[in-house]
């Protein structure tokens, strides 16, 4: 039944621009949950090398 609902989507261009836009949506929001993760990432090193540095430069 999903695959004949998917077929007739794809026939009309109107349903194949909404599959190409719920695609989209779908690659923005993973792109979206990664970057904060690596935003978070970056914090840390910045943190980690920042008191390497610190007690580098004390010692």
């Amino acid at each position: 039944m999903t695959l004949v609902l998917a077929a007739g989507l794809l026939a009309t261009p109107l349903g194949k621009l909404l599959v190409g836009l719920v695609a989209l949506a779908a690659v923005v929001l993973v792109g979206r949950i990664l970057l904060n993760v690596a935003w978070k990432l970056l914090l840390v090193a910045i943190v980690v090398v920042g008191a390497l540095y610190t007690t580098g430069v004390l010692l």
